[in-house]
């Protein structure tokens, strides 16, 4: 048998199928073949080019520096840009290892208040694929780690052959040689990665790499990436072409970590080969500026830094970086690449704390995290209803892997009908508090699901089995000026099925795109009830419910303008019976999202489409000081838009509510957002029996903290 099972696994390993082949692979890590290519290399590296005719050069780079806020669990919400920088640079160099770059031209765009500061050597690109022992953030971020290639990093690293791919130019053909990379011992400060690297002259035509966690220094540091590409110059010289750098940075306070991103994008080109450089010019620091006002004469080819900025640096991921970290966990053990955590206090976001609302009251929460390794995540938190008086609570555990993440997950809580958000959950609160205004539709729910999330191109998708029970709450809160209307009583459903997500985001150069979409198909068990109309089945309601729903937005510029488009869907099916969908699932419409200009949810039934159609523009308006975090910006954004909801299966789901019949409801309205788009004013009216709306803010990006 041991044999069979032996054959079989060979024969797999032949035919290409995605069995862990460990043993044949084990065999590979520095074979005679490799070693051999690998000693070329480095004693290549030791002469510096200086035996092959290459003297000196000179070369221009143009290149982008982007910091970036992302707030959310693992896989999920795209970042948020808050300052861009632009680049253009001299570059110089000269045998054997002397490196001058001006900064010729820069200019920013600052899009949230920060007061981030970048390290000298992210202002420039690297040069001879670094130094024998790599420093990164002027030695604050990475220090003392040896080079792969150097003479003692040959000592200190595995390195095996895995591929070979051959590059055609006119009338020669070079082949190059990927070249894996991992630590002897991985729990020391290394490089992990691949080298590729030309067979013939030995030189590195591209490095792909990361660190292990204890090359960092910073402890934040999470994750640090590097793509450094060579290209052919003069048919003989492997020099500097595209350059990549992301550096990750997690905070440590809620369960959705605030990460800070920086990314550096560079490419080089325009080469001016042996000049007779003197060695005098490479003195002082490698990276200066040219005067200022040299730096603002400089002619860019783009009107604002935004309008030239590279589609995928947006992005939540980078393809190229992405690859670079999931190559690095296949090489070493993954725990080598985390950093580990103790526990900690745990939120989703501010009103995980405290919130209010009709239904509890004034809740408070807190939670804790704990993140102990090997890539699992134990997260419980609980909330206590001052008014309802009831506890309510959550836990998840997950394993997350490069390409995938698993999970289980409890819940008794509060639920919410609808699909849109109206509001973020910290103005709820107060408007609830105040004015008794509570854009929430509660239901306590109690759930169980399994989930596996895996990562997509641009994106992200998940699957799921899950068990879910629903039941009515009651009106337990007083605001301090208006009472609360009703809650919704759907009566007692409980459900039974399997579920599917996809989120994904893109730039396709003119259009920036955002998707999601959710299925849901369980069996349905209700008690299901309707405003004057006594209790349907009395629990003998059973069959299948479908329910789908989706959204995608969109944004495209024009100069200082851009056209905005979202659209949303819901369709839910249940039975034969349309009104045997409980309410807690149907699709809901009214607010400033999703109908503005109509009631809270009066829009209600078992088909919904929304689109909305907006046109931003920027106006002039006083820029001020905000002292070590910049200027404001000198302009704001003012956005005229016409919205239209469209309504099938009309169901009345609460008294005191009119009747609303299937049918269109168009409305129209102006926003108007604050410096740097943090609030966002809208005044709307619905023209098909709405009234006038008027709601102030948060910007949506913002709710996920609020």
């Amino acid at each position: 048998m041991r044999r069979i099972l032996a054959a079989l696994g060979a024969a797999a390993c032949l035919l290409g199928v995605m069995l862990p082949c460990r043993a044949a692979s084990a065999q590979l890590w520095n074979d005679p073949r490799t070693r051999d290519l690998v000693d070329s290399a480095v004693a290549r590296r030791a002469r510096q080019l200086a035996d092959t005719g290459l003297v000196d050069y000179q070369a221009t780079a143009h290149g982008y520096l982007t910091f970036l806020a992302q707030v959310g669990e693992r896989f999920r919400l795209p970042p948020k840009i808050l300052k861009a920088d632009e680049l253009a640079l001299e570059v110089y160099w000269k045998a054997p290892n002397l490196s001058k770059q001006r900064i010729i031209g820069r200019r920013d765009t600052l899009l949230l208040p920060t007061d981030i500061a970048y390290h000298r050597d992210h202002l420039g690109i690297v040069q001879n694929n670094f130094p024998d022992i790599i420093r990164l953030g002027d030695g604050d971020e990475v220090a003392d780690v040896p080079h792969p290639l150097s003479v003692i990093g040959r000592q200190l690293y595995d390195f095996h052959i895995a591929d070979s791919l051959r590059i055609q130019l006119p009338g020669r053909a070079i082949e190059v040689y990927e070249v894996k990379v991992r630590p002897k011992n991985d729990r020391d400060a290394r490089v992990v990665g691949a080298l590729y690297v030309e067979q013939g002259s030995a030189q590195v035509v591209r490095m792909a790499f990361s660190f292990t966690h204890a090359a960092f220094l910073d402890k934040q540091l999470q994750e640090l990436s590097i793509v450094l590409e060579n290209g052919l110059v003069g048919a003989r010289f492997w020099l500097p072409r595209r350059q990549e750098i992301e550096i990750k940075r997690e905070g440590t306070f809620m369960d959705w970590p605030v990460t800070g991103i920086i990314r550096g994008r560079w490419e080089i080109g325009d080469y001016t080969l042996n000049r007779g450089y003197v060695a005098q010019g490479f003195g002082g620091d490698e990276i200066v500026a040219a005067p200022a006002a040299e730096q603002k004469a400089h002619v860019w080819e783009s009107l604002r830094v935004l309008d030239s900025l590279p589609g995928d640096v947006k992005l939540a991921t980078n393809d190229d970086v992405r690859a670079v970290q999931e190559e690095a966990r296949a090489l070493v053990r993954a725990k080598a690449l985390e950093r580990p955590q103790g526990a900690r206090l745990s939120a989703r976001n501010v009103s995980d704390f405290v919130q209010f609302n009709r239904a509890e009251g004034l809740s408070l929460g807190a939670g804790t995290l704990l993140r102990p390794g090997a890539g699992i995540t134990l997260a419980v938190r609980g909330r206590y209803g001052l008014d309802d008086k009831r506890a309510k609570w959550e836990s998840r555990l997950a394993l997350q892997r490069a390409r995938y993440e698993l999970s289980v997950a409890g819940v008794s809580g509060l639920g919410e009908a609808g699909d849109e958000v109206e509001r973020s959950r910290l103005i709820n609160s107060f408007a609830a508090q105040e004015f008794g205004s509570d854009w929430s539709d509660p239901y306590r729910v109690e759930r169980l699901e399994l989930g596996a999330t895996m990562p997509l191109y641009r994106g992200v998708w998940g699957v799921g089995l899950f068990a879910e029970r629903g039941r009515p709450v009651a009106v337990r809160a007083v605001s301090a000026t208006r009472s609360f209307g009703e809650t919704l009583n759907g009566g007692n459903r409980s459900l039974l099925g399997a579920q599917a997500f996809l989120e994904r985001q893109f730039d396709s150069g003119r259009w920036q795109w955002q998707e999601s979409g959710r299925a849901m198909l369980a069996n349905l068990d209700a008690d299901v009830r309707m405003p004057g109309i006594d209790n349907i089945g009395s629990g003998s309601i059973l069959h299948p419910m479908l329910r789908l729903s989706g959204s995608a937005s969109g944004s495209r510029p024009f100069g200082d303008q851009s056209l905005v488009l979202r659209t949303t869907g819901t369709l839910v099916r249940a039975g034969a019976d349309e009104n045997g969908v409980p309410s807690y699932d149907l699709a809901y419409a009214g607010g400033a999202t999703s109908a503005p200009g109509y009631e809270y949810h009066e829009l209600s039934g078992t088909l919904l489409l929304t689109q909305r159609v907006e046109w931003q523009s920027s106006v002039p308006f006083p820029s001020f000081s905000l002292g070590r975090f910049g200027r404001s910006p000198s302009r704001v954004k003012v956005a005229p838009y016409a919205h239209v909801a469209v309504l099938g299966g009309s169901r009345l789901v609460r008294s005191g509510y009119s009747a609303r019949e299937s049918g269109a409801y168009p409305s129209v309205g102006m926003a108007v957002y604050s410096p740097f788009d943090f609030l966002r004013l809208d005044v709307a009216r619905g023209l098909r029996g709405g009234r006038w709306m008027i709601s102030l803010d948060v910007a949506r990006e913002f709710w996920t903290l609020l």
